[in-house]
């Protein structure tokens, strides 16, 4: 791979925990040509909120389950690593160079420069565009066949990570609707294909054996939404499915020894304040909420000791946080307790989580307690997050306890940042809109060297931190089931991998 002396320093954002993924080996039941007979069954979490489109946050089952690529991926340690595209240079603060590799769509066709232009295309004109174009416009145009050259409105010194996300998949031209509905159904260029999509229940996928890395040593996935996991850890024990993502910590230990798997994850539990309408416009209100919940209460009542108390917007998995620390300064005084009554003035709080991560309720009772004590009349909405998620964007809560894979969308994390808290970002729940936050997330995001890129990071989380829009909780170390007949499956700090070509029924 060709790359300029800056993107060295720049790929080299964020290593992770190297060794964490499991390798896949050679099982007994493989084939000479690397296929298996057996099809894997898994049991996936949070059902299709659009129908697996890329641009929703069914992103990530493409990924999970190998169904599509972007021009680049993210290698164990949080580099960008090469897929559809081969190599890539950069030409100027703002331009990049990819050149593609000889690939194929799953019906057959193939993938050239055109195709790439066209999807990525499709993803910036999207709206609301995917969360990781919040904070960066970019432009594709073809050279040749196989040469696509990128420009940036602004300097993006980390667009090969950007790319990685699986809300860039490439995907055939047949996915692109005229009516702005995007379909992964047969149209990616991954080991598996989806032949059949059911609602919000079930999917099947079919090995694609015309993939350029090979054949897959399984010959299909079969895909069970349970939002429920109890139910999940159940179907497992059962026999049921052979892979069971994010079972609830209180089954964790009622699963036998060889099918839990921890994994230090990424992700990070908080309470989000809503400061663009309702109770916490006010900044006093939200600093007497900070100081009331104690997330450190929640590791071994509600989480059975699978979390660490919370350090900030980032936790342990992110390694070169914990020297960088930024000290937080300028918050608004606390409310008292007869302040808050007084300024709720009888008003309920609506204190929203979901069903799919089995802890997230009982944390919100939890927290209820807390915030009760302090003055707050609280009532809680409980629901699947597919049912929730336009009336979370819409302010439609005051406060929302939320899990969320901060290194999800690039594996840098300044494009968390920029969907989540900018004023103009596409996963902005908290409403917030404060010129110093903007300014501190923009002032990472053009910067390439790494230490110093990181420090930034650091500085944009304080001034996060400062306006209590958010409240870090805990950090979530994730398990995942699997049975002990299944091999090759990734243990990813992200939770962007699960299955590829290597795994399969032993």
């Amino acid at each position: 791979m060709r790359t300029s002396r800056g993107l060295l320093l720049t790929l080299a954002l964020t290593p992770l925990l190297a060794g964490c993924f499991v390798a896949g080996a050679e099982g007994s039941g493989s084939d000479a040509e690397g296929g298996s007979a057996g099809r894997l069954r898994v049991a996936l979490a949070v059902p299709p909120v659009q129908a697996l489109s890329p641009y929703s946050n069914d992103a990530t089952v493409l990924s999970k389950l190998s169904v599509a690529e972007g021009l680049t991926s993210l290698d164990k340690n949080g580099a960008a690593a090469p897929a559809l595209a081969k190599s890539w240079r950069q030409t100027s603060d703002t331009t990049w160079t990819f050149e593609l590799r000889k690939a194929t769509f799953q019906n057959g066709t193939p993938v050239t420069a055109e195709s790439v232009v066209n999807a990525l295309g499709h993803a910036d004109a999207a709206k609301p565009k995917p969360r990781v174009l919040s904070d960066v416009t970019l432009t594709a145009k073809a050279d040749d066949a196989d040469t696509v050259t990128i420009d940036t409105k602004a300097v993006d010194p980390v667009l090969p990570l950007r790319l990685a996300s699986p809300a860039l998949a490439i995907l055939s031209d047949k996915a692109y609707a005229k009516d702005g509905t995007v379909s992964p159904v047969g149209t990616g260029t991954g080991p598996f294909k989806i032949t059949k999509l059911t609602d919000k229940s079930k999917a099947a996928l079919d090995r694609y054996d015309g993939y350029w890395g090979g054949k897959a040593k399984a010959s299909g996935i079969d895909v069970t939404w349970i939002a429920d996991g109890t139910a999940r850890a159940n179907a497992l024990r059962g026999g049921d499915v052979d892979i069971a993502e994010w079972i609830p910590t209180a089954q964790a230990k009622l699963l036998d020894a060889k099918t839990r798997h921890e994994v230090p994850s990424v992700r990070t539990d908080s309470l989000v304040l809503n400061t663009g309408s309702g109770l916490f416009t006010d900044p006093a209100l939200r600093a007497a909420a900070r100081e009331a919940v104690d997330g450190s209460a929640l590791v071994d009542s509600v989480f059975g000791g699978y979390a660490d108390p919370a350090q900030g917007l980032f936790g342990p998995a992110v390694s070169w946080v914990t020297d960088k620390r930024v000290e937080v300064t300028g918050r608004a005084q606390a409310a008292t307790t007869a302040q808050v009554e007084a300024g709720t003035k009888g008003k309920t709080l609506r204190l929203a989580t979901y069903t799919n991560r089995t802890e997230l309720p009982e944390a919100a009772t939890v927290l209820q307690q807390q915030l009760e004590k302090a003055g707050f009349t609280v009532k809680q909405d409980v629901r699947e997050y597919t049912r929730m998620e336009a009336d979370l964007l819409a302010g439609k809560y005051d406060a929302l306890v939320f899990s969320r894979v901060t290194l999800l969308d690039t594996g840098d994390a300044v494009a968390y940042l920029a969907s989540d808290y900018t004023s103009d970002g596409v996963y902005n729940i908290a409403r917030l809109k404060d010129a110093k936050v903007d300014e501190a997330i923009k002032a990472a995001a053009e910067e390439g060297d790494t230490t110093k890129r990181r420090q930034k990071i650091m500085a944009a989380e304080a001034e996060i931190l400062r306006t209590d829009a958010v409240v870090p909780l805990i950090h979530e170390k994730v398990v995942q089931g699997i049975s002990a007949d299944v091999e090759g499956v990734l243990l990813d700090p992200r939770e962007r991998s699960l299955i590829d070509v290597d795994t399969h029924l032993k």
